[in-house]
């Protein structure tokens, strides 16, 4: 029998003289799967399902206990969950948070440390946290750079392992990697006992026993005028409308992914009153009669993750899930998944690449069916609006507006925090009333009124009431409301350069206005002359051509700088 090499990179086959039939050799193409790797895995999965949208559920699995992604692992779980290792490949490469090391790659140090290089922090002293610590860590220690953290309100931030260090410094840092401890403490926070004395579980209860109705409560969400409070503003009634006229299986989704630089209510919220979001939550999913709730959670919020496991688990053994089954979902460092659309395709264990609308979540969402979808904060007041009337929070508002709003309120203050105030107060009342005026040593210069997207104004137009539709004209938004205040000492144009350079490493790359828009953007705001008619052209075709909102809206604070503050371009 003679051997042949067939070209193409096929595999190696035998040709029997006698039939002239070519047979496979005796080995397989391909990567082969380690025995040893092959066990690893299976062990670490034990009993849990195989499901392929548990994939970067499986994938944090391996990252937390061999500390990176082996390609020897990631060939095993490809064989384990029937995936092709191109799937498992493509997923584990697009997500921040997980570290591949191929066969000729050493593995990372054993622990690392991320420093927040996002505006707030960068203001408060990121840049010299990052350029002293690897010298003091040492080799042991590996730091790198991460986008917000959701803490602005205690800037700078690192995070050793998964244990924040608030207002950091280089010998908190190293102290806290020295300890040994690198797990998440868990805040204090309202537990299940101590929510239900206090009428807690009441309203799910009823609805429940048929004491109310879905249309009375839709009702009421409509007439209160709470819109979503995750940025997008639709309104609320009429989402549980959209969602419930659809034909089941329905399904819902909850984003509490809130990576906008700038923003952190979510977590503030989540923090302390973890019961009063998980029963607006299964409120809205038996109005819209969903069979299960996903609750997507940035994995930047370790403590929250540990409240929320703690939380459902007692929410389900008291019987309050009805049935409803409700799954905490972990992200994998990936802005991008808080578009909504991305959120669907990672929850579904996939790469967070947004999907093209129509059709709209609420027809064709999640594993196809449709969904409803809401943010943390949205579902955090539902309970208080349905019990207190839709008077409660309509009667809110200042300068013509309605409602409460959380204000995320980081930078140059006295006292930044997550403010709840009436929408439509001004940035000027926001800071003089709620956050105690300005630092010591620093005069009020200009402000981002929606986070990092948002777009930046000077001082001078601080008078603008912060609400849905109020900053469209002045070429910004309000977004989730988070407000970053700047002042008089910093460098407005540097700021814009930091916000570019955040949508630069955060595009998912799937669209070209986006993916290169905004590469060439920070190469042109990196000049000390910026080119504005270039930069506009540059900006009219991402707002105009990207896919999602954050090609589309990542201009606005370059296009703010070109038309509030031509002085600081000169």
């Amino acid at each position: 029998m003679e051997e042949s090499a067939e070209s193409g990179g096929g595999s190696r086959r035998r040709i029997d003289p006698g039939s002239g039939r070519r047979k496979s050799a005796a080995f397989p193409k391909g990567r082969q799967i380690e025995a040893g790797a092959r066990d690893e895995i299976a062990a670490l999965l034990g009993d849990r399902p195989r499901d392929r949208d548990l994939l970067i559920e499986h994938l944090h699995l391996v990252q937390d206990r061999y500390g990176c992604l082996r390609a020897a692992h990631l060939q095993a779980l490809a064989a384990e969950m029937r995936l092709a290792m191109a799937e498992v490949y493509e997923v584990a490469s697009f997500y921040a948070h997980f570290d591949i090391v191929l066969d000729d790659e050493a593995a990372p140090p054993p622990l690392t440390v991320r420093v927040c290089d996002s505006l707030t922090c960068a203001l408060a002293g990121g840049e010299a946290l990052l350029a002293t610590l690897p010298e003091r860590l040492g080799r042991s220690v590996r730091v790198v750079r991460a986008p917000c953290m959701g803490r602005c309100d205690v800037a700078p931030v690192a995070e050793v392992g998964h244990r924040h260090v608030d207002h950091a410094d280089v010998e908190g840092v190293a102290g806290a990697a020295a300890g040994g401890d690198v797990h998440a403490e868990i805040p204090p926070h309202i537990d299940f006992d101590a929510y239900a004395a206090e009428g807690g579980y009441a309203l799910l209860r009823e609805c429940r026993a048929g004491a109310r109705d879905a249309e009375s409560l839709i009702k009421t969400l409509e007439d209160s005028g709470i819109r979503g409070l995750g940025g997008a503003g639709f309104p609320s009634g009429r989402k549980w409308r959209f969602v419930r006229q659809e034909k089941g299986p329905r399904l819902m989704a909850v984003n509490a992914d809130e990576g906008e630089p700038g923003t952190f209510k979510d977590r503030f919220y989540l923090e302390r009153d973890p019961h009063r979001f998980l029963e607006g939550m299964l409120v809205a999913a038996w109005v819209v009669e969903a069979q299960a709730v996903y609750i997507y959670l940035r994995d930047e919020y370790p403590a929250v993750r540990g409240i929320l496991l703690q939380a459902i688990a007692r929410v389900e053994r008291a019987g309050l899930d009805g049935g409803c089954r409700i799954h905490l979902r972990r992200g994998a460092g990936a802005y991008i998944c808080g578009e909504e659309s991305a959120m669907l395709e990672s929850i579904e264990g996939k790469r967070g690449l947004p999907r093209h609308k129509p059709p709209f979540p609420s027809q064709v969402g999640l594993f196809g069916r449709p969904t409803l979808i809401h943010n943390v904060e949205t579902l955090f007041w539902v309970r208080d609006i349905v019990q207190k009337g839709p008077g409660w929070f309509a009667g809110e508002g200042r300068n013509g507006r309605h409602g409460l709003r959380s204000f995320s309120v980081s930078g140059r203050v006295k006292s930044p925090g997550v403010k709840l105030a009436p929408a439509g107060i001004t940035a000027q009342e926001l800071i003089d009333e709620y956050c105690g005026g300005m630092a010591d040593g620093h005069r009020f210069k200009a402000y981002l009124p929606g986070g990092a997207s948002g777009g930046i104004l000077p001082a001078g137009m601080a008078d603008i009431p912060l609400d849905f539709g109020t900053l469209e004209q002045h070429g910004c938004f309000i977004g989730s409301a988070a407000v970053v205040v700047l002042s008089d000492k910093d460098d407005i144009k540097g700021a814009a350069l930091n916000l570019m350079r955040f949508f630069e490493d955060e595009s998912c790359g799937q669209c070209t206005p986006c993916r290169v828009g905004t590469e060439k953007a920070v190469k042109l705001m990196s000049e000390k002359h910026w080119d504005g008619p270039l930069l506009r052209e540059l900006s009219a075709a991402m707002a105009s051509a990207s896919i999602c909102g954050l090609g589309q809206a990542a201009p606005n604070p370059l296009l703010c700088l070109l038309k509030y503050f031509p002085e600081e371009l000169t």
